[in-house]
């Protein structure tokens, strides 16, 4: 019986080539997308899997309470871990690491800079990584050890065997490699190159070992199974309040899982707002949308071919088949369908992999061997297949055989209002998602174009080392002569990143009951100059001694404070009095989408590892680039010159929002595109349908512009009803979706205006070139038609 139906299926099929064609098309565009977004889905949703304790690791984090207003960050002081691990029965291991920070990594001639961690003893417990040479027990036992990539290895040390073989770190220390790891996958939170242990014996970590204010490392904790986190979380909180007291009503100590690292990673207020699973989540929902809108074409073609298939259906109930063998059968011709385009979409996936990886900077590939892959596939052709032939099974079966035998069969409205239901919801999902993707590219650029308070364009960032530390009064000099120059000047962090933030200063006046955070940065003379940084109130550093007692603040700083005269006044930050010589406009140096926090710059040369340097206009930037490279590899030879565009760094902080727009961007077309074919195809067979009445109009002196308006305006009044449902369903899921943003657009009406016109117009284009072209025929074939 089956075997008869796939006969039966693969006939029809190829009987009716146009109607399987355009399906063909529909489908495989509509599962092609699918795919590629649900294995960008899959990368997500799978990130840190491939850590074995993934369900027992958590990372510390700190809910701070600033004058009323919550941040939430990572930084952690460094003595918490090993507390935390003697002082918590539920506590397996307890780890500190340093944040993320680059390393010079030097071998004969090789030297490379790479990214790393400085870690305590059970990072290798607690994280699971593959080991190629070497073992987890031994790799950071001793102080002077360094822990290498597969691909870092091979960099420094070609094929040979690297293990105990040295490498110098920074141009000043030595150590030996004690083992080999396979490369990170690149969907882990944790990425590195090289991993070295805490030296335990110096000086300047056994003060920090002591000091319970500065936070400046993260601590994980890998807990027992079956632990209760709430009971650790409040011990956590009781041993920082003990020994730092002051730190009591300022914040609130939690431990974050590791599976929400990724996905659950942006807080507000003190509470999880979500992150990427807000992503993730609406390219999920856009693949099915899509899929559904390629099912939907399936149906009213199907629907529309109705009367050609009224006569096999009147047959063979005739001959005794039952209503159920002719809904499995119409069942068939739609999964076969679906699986032929399942089989097109995977050639169409192979090809775009490559461009797709690129635009969404992942390694995502289709495993044959996984049996996930073949559940998918079959959930993907029997959804695609089942939903698609569902509503068409059901109506064709339903047929007559009376009627249908006699001529009298009509289907009317039974078969017009549904499809006409389902046309006006593919248009609202059109009309939505381009809608959507606009307002998406409004948002982004309103941010991209608010006033940095700095001039980002020929500015250049280089990172310094103490080489060019003790060179820098000669390497500025030497820049400036170039001419190419017009300004440099040194600070604690690139200008678009905060490495430091504290509490407020103290002043004279200062409420009691005030918190604030206040971001902190150390700098050289030529800061404003060099940077474009506006001085609204006293002067920059001019480099004299007496700077050393100084501070600027930016406007934000003189708000929170709410001092009208800033300049000559005193503050205390630490042990430390300072005079405020200036006031600077804000500078948006973290999170665009967000306010400026009030800051605090110090004068202090020795604490400033990154040059900054201001080209001339009119400069070509690679005469400037090579001329830069001279004077850095003359007097810093021992360390690969980097440098950093400052505009391209600032554009960077938007790479997930220009991501996401340009995905919406794509699928939105796709799925326009998919209904424009399924729009072409109800048109090719509206006119066929009325071929007779098209020729008699002709006749009777119809022209070609009456006629176009007569097959269009069916379809007009459907996309006009589609815009009305579209419009307000779009202004609310956006409204939402705006309101996580500080600075956000207001939603214009014409936004809706622009779209509804496009729509008209591209539904007048696609029924109008098949109307004409049955309208150009000469009437008298079309009267002779059957």
């Amino acid at each position: 019986m089956i075997k008869n139906y796939f006969k039966i299926a693969w006939r029809n099929l190829f009987r009716n080539k146009g109607f399987s064609l355009t399906n063909l098309l529909g489908l495989t565009i509509g599962i092609t997308c699918a795919i590629l977004i649900l294995l960008w889905v899959k990368d997500e949703v799978n990130y840190d899997k491939s850590q074995k304790n993934y369900s027992e690791v958590y990372k510390v984090m700190g809910h701070r309470n600033f004058n009323n207003t919550i941040f939430t960050d990572e930084a952690m002081v460094l003595p918490l871990a090993a507390s935390l691990e003697q002082q918590i029965p539920q506590v397996k291991h307890a780890v500190v690491t340093t944040f993320r920070q680059p390393y010079i990594l030097t071998n004969g001639e090789a030297k490379l800079k790479k990214d790393g961690y400085t870690v305590s003893e059970h990072f290798f417990d607690v994280f699971s990584y593959k080991f190629i040479r070497g073992n987890a027990i031994n790799a950071i036992r001793e102080p002077a050890s360094i822990v290498l990539t597969e691909s870092a290895a091979k960099a420094l040390f070609g094929d040979a065997d690297p293990i105990n073989k040295t490498v110098k770190v920074d141009n000043e220390r030595d150590a030996k490699v004690t083992a080999v790891v396979a490369d990170v996958p690149g969907n882990s939170s944790i990425q590195f190159d090289c991993i070295m242990p805490f030296n335990y014996s110096d000086e300047s970590l056994k003060r920090s070992m002591a000091n319970w204010q500065n936070s400046s490392w993260q601590v994980y904790l890998q807990t027992l199974p079956g632990a209760g986190i709430a009971a650790i979380e409040k011990k956590i909180n009781e041993i920082k309040v003990l020994h730092d007291p002051g730190d009591k009503k300022i914040t609130s100590y939690f431990a974050f899982p590791m599976s929400k690292w990724r996905l659950y990673s942006d807080f507000k207020d003190g509470k999880n707002v979500g992150g990427m699973i807000e992503y993730v989540r609406l390219f999920t929902i856009i693949a099915i949308i899509i899929l559904l809108i390629a099912c939907i074409n399936f149906m009213n073609l199907s629907t529309a071919r109705s009367e050609k298939r009224a006569k096999e259906v009147g047959i063979r109930k005739t001959l005794g088949s039952e209503k159920k063998q002719l809904v499995i059968q119409f069942f068939f011709e739609s999964i076969i369908l679906a699986l032929i385009s399942f089989v097109f979409s995977i050639l169409a996936v192979y090809l775009l992999l490559p461009a797709f990886n690129t635009l969404v900077e992942k390694q995502l590939f289709l495993d044959f061997t996984q049996p996930q892959f073949w559940l998918a596939a079959f959930a993907i052709i029997v959804f695609t297949g089942v939903v698609a032939g569902s509503y068409p099974a059901i109506y064709l079966s339903s047929f007559s055989p009376i009627k249908v035998l006699k001529g009298t069969f009509n289907p009317g409205k039974n078969a017009v209002l549904p499809r006409h239901f389902l046309i006006v919801g593919q248009f609202v999902i059109s009309i939505l998602l381009i809608s959507a993707t606009i307002i998406v590219y409004q948002q982004i650029n309103l941010v991209k174009n608010r006033a940095t308070g700095y001039n980002p364009n020929n500015l250049i960032s280089i990172p310094g080392s103490p080489e060019t530390q003790k060179n820098y009064t000669v390497i500025k000099n030497e820049l400036l002569q170039t001419g190419l120059i017009s300004s440099v000047t040194r600070t604690m962090s690139p200008i678009t990143e905060i490495y430091w933030k504290s509490p407020a200063p103290d002043w004279t006046g200062k409420p009691a009951n005030l918190n604030l955070i206040f971001t902190g940065l150390t700098t050289d003379n030529d800061f404003t100059k060099t940077m474009g940084i506006k001085v609204l109130q006293g002067k920059d550093f001019s480099g004299a001694p007496v700077d050393s007692s100084s501070v600027l603040l930016n406007a934000a700083a003189v708000q929170a404070m709410n001092i009208k005269d800033p300049v000559g006044m005193q503050i205390r930050n630490g042990n430390k009095e300072f005079t405020v010589i200036g006031v600077v406009d804000n500078i948006v140096m973290e999170s665009p989408f967000t306010p400026v926090d009030p800051m605090m710059a110090f004068y202090n040369p020795d604490n400033s590892n990154w040059i900054s340097m201001r080209l001339n206009k009119d400069v070509q930037p690679q005469q400037a680039l090579t001329a830069i490279e001279t004077v850095f590899k003359k007097y810093n030879p021992a360390v690969p010159f980097e440098y950093r565009f400052v505009d391209k760094e600032f554009q960077r902080k938007f790479l997930t929002e220009d991501l996401i727009s340009k995905l919406a961007n794509i699928f939105a077309l796709l799925a326009i595109f998919i209904c424009c074919i399924g729009l072409a195809g109800l048109a090719s067979f509206t006119i066929i349908k009325r071929l007779r009445e098209i020729g008699v109009r002709k006749v009777l002196g119809a022209t070609i512009q009456q006629l176009l308006l007569l097959i269009s305006k069916e379809f007009l009044k459907l996309v006009a009803i589609a815009f009305i449902i579209a419009v307000p369903l779009t202004w609310w899921f956006m409204h939402n979706w705006l309101l996580k943003y500080d600075y956000r657009v207001n939603i214009s009406i014409w936004v809706f205006v622009i779209v509804g016109i496009l729509m008209l117009l591209l539904t007048m284009a696609v029924v109008g070139l098949n109307t004409i072209s049955a309208a150009m025929r000469n009437p008298v074939k079309s009267l002779k038609a059957d």
